[in-house]
């Protein structure tokens, strides 16, 4: 199960949180600013996964952005790294060459992405095409 995913610039600004766990916000505050330790200063030669308190936190950089899952130390890397990056391509389809700035001001359009993409924690829809078209048919509603 997905605990939070993070997306966070290089300097640790939070352009992203959603979470599906409850948590107090100061304790928010407090995991973003660890994933943000944990992940920037890596070296790029090491993998993109890493344990964190009791979880694992999967991780990939585009640009300058930082996408970070927590999932259950027991769930499957490599599935997380891919819904990484498929969420990344249906970002970069909605938006024509997705940048910071349009995460910043069309945060509503991202996380109904997110939304349309992962549900209640879990995996809800892996092709790129349907939620593509579910996309735009929201759209045409606009």
């Amino acid at each position: 199960m997905i605990r939070f995913i993070l997306l966070q610039n290089r300097q640790g600004k939070t352009r992203l949180a959603k979470y599906y766990v409850p948590l107090e916000e100061s304790e928010k505050h407090k995991v973003e600013y660890e994933v943000h330790r944990l992940v920037v200063n890596r070296d790029a030669k090491f993998t993109n996964f890493v344990e964190f308190r009791t979880h694992k936190v999967i991780y990939r950089r585009y640009a300058g952005l930082f996408f970070s899952v927590c999932v259950d130390i027991t769930d499957n890397e490599l599935a997380y790294l891919e819904s990484i990056h498929l969420f990344v391509e249906i970002l970069d389809h909605f938006f024509s060459n997705v940048c910071e700035l349009d995460l910043v001001f069309n945060f509503h359009k991202v996380y109904l992405i997110l939304d349309e993409f992962i549900l209640a924690g879990e995996l809800q829809e892996t092709s790129k095409r349907a939620i593509i078209e579910r996309m735009s048919e929201l759209e045409k509603l606009e």
